[in-house]
C-alpha cells in the first residue's frame, strides 16, 4: 500500500425504492464529499424499470463526477451507456460481461470470501474484486462472511482495486480502512444514516482522511 493510498465510498442504491423519489436522497449523499461510484441494484425489477431508473439517476451521479455502476446486467449497462457493470458468481462470466460492455467500461466481480475467485478475476482482468460479507448485514441475504484478515492479505499480495462489502457503518469501518481495502461499499449504512445521506458521506470521508 502507497503512502497516500485513500479508501473510496462506492454506494449502493437501497435494495427496493422508487427512483423519482430517491433521486433528491442521491444528490444530498454526493453532495456530502467524496464518492467512487453509485451501483444501481434493482433486483427482480423489470428491464424497462432498471432503464427508467438508469435515464434518471445516472446524469445526478455523473455530474457529481462518480462513475454509474450497473448490478447484474451488463446488457442494460451497455444499453443506458453506464461506466460499467458489477457481475456476481450467479450472474453473466465475467469474460462475457466484458463483451458486452466493451474494453473500457468497468467490470466488478463478487467473489465472496474465496482468494481462488478473486485471484481468477484478478487475472481476467477485472478492474476490481468485491469481498463480503465483512459483517452481518441485513440489506441483502449474505452468503459469506468475509474476514478482514482477508482483505489485509489481497492488498498486501495483489493489485486489484478491493471493495469490502457488507455491514460497514461509520462506527466499524476503521479497521476495514486500516485492512487496506480500496473501496467501502454502503447501502443501508448511508441511507439509514440516523442524520442523512449527506452527514454519512461526510462522516466516512472525514474517516478516510484521518
Amino acid at each position: 500500500m502507497s503512502d497516500d493510498f485513500r479508501c473510496r465510498l462506492y454506494l449502493i442504491t437501497p435494495p427496493e425504492f422508487d427512483p423519482a423519489a430517491f433521486a433528491p436522497a442521491l444528490a444530498e449523499a454526493l453532495s456530502g464529499g467524496d464518492v467512487a461510484c453509485v451501483q444501481l441494484r434493482l433486483k427482480g425489477a423489470s428491464d424497462e424499470a432498471v432503464l427508467a431508473a438508469g435515464r434518471l439517476l445516472m446524469p445526478i451521479v455523473q455530474e457529481a463526477g462518480a462513475a454509474f455502476i450497473v448490478n447484474d446486467r451488463p446488457d442494460l449497462a451497455k444499453a443506458l451507456n453506464a461506466d460499467g457493470v458489477h457481475v456476481g458468481q450467479d450472474d453473466v462470466p465475467y469474460a462475457e460481461a466484458r463483451r458486452i460492455v466493451g474494453p473500457d467500461a468497468i467490470v466488478g466481480v463478487t467473489c465472496h470470501d474465496s482468494r481462488h475467485l478473486a485471484m481468477e478475476a484478478g487475472e481476467a482482468g477485472a478492474d476490481y474484486v468485491a469481498f463480503g460479507a465483512i459483517y452481518p448485514t441485513t440489506t441483502k441475504d449474505a452468503k459469506t462472511s468475509a474476514p478482514i484478515e482477508l482483505v489485509k492479505w489481497w492488498g498486501e499480495v495483489m493489485t486489484t482495486p478491493l471493495v469490502a462489502i457488507g455491514g460497514i457503518t461509520v462506527e466499524n469501518a476503521a479497521p476495514v480502512i486500516k485492512a487496506g481495502a480500496d473501496f467501502i461499499a454502503l447501502s443501508a449504512g448511508v441511507w439509514r444514516h440516523p442524520e442523512g445521506p449527506r452527514a454519512a458521506v461526510a462522516a466516512f470521508n472525514a474517516l478516510f482522511d484521518a
